[in-house]
């Protein structure tokens, strides 16, 4: 089996690890300027949101609720770059009662979660995110 990376899965593999990368700076503005502006963004066991205004909203949402770091990121794309995934371990602290959810008190949590995007013109047009939700109220002592 050869390991060698073609230039296309490169690059979209340096996408998604510079998607992460502003991720854990907390650089918002960071992860929307690699996002198509119609990007399909799944939420877990939730809706699917289109656009960058409303990616912007929800990792405003998030902000409010939650301190994440991604841990052990590992990402893989496919040959032609169009697709790509990424696994890692969320490190977390939930510090504001997001609607819907538990009450928070500070909390901690460390959560394995997923993603897989699709990939167009050196952006990202999807990014469909998986965790165990039910993990995660367990913790956090819903």
């Amino acid at each position: 089996m050869s390991h060698d990376v073609s230039p296309a899965q490169q690059q979209a593999i340096d996408l998604v690890r510079g998607y992460y990368d502003a991720f854990n700076r907390g650089d918002w503005a960071g992860m929307l300027e690699r996002l198509s502006a119609d990007v399909a963004h799944d939420l877990n066991q939730g809706t699917c949101e289109s656009g960058v205004e409303a990616f912007a909203a929800f990792l405003q949402r998030m902000d409010a609720s939650y301190r994440e770091q991604l841990r052990d990121v590992v990402a893989m794309a496919s040959l032609d770059g169009t697709r790509a995934a990424a696994e890692y371990v969320v490190h977390g602290e939930y510090h504001h009662t997001d609607e819907g959810l538990p009450p928070a008190n500070g909390q901690r949590y460390v959560l394995p979660g997923g993603a897989f995007f699709d990939l167009r013109d050196g952006r990202i047009a999807r990014v469909s995110n998986y965790y165990n939700l039910q993990d995660w109220i367990a913790q956090v002592g819903g």
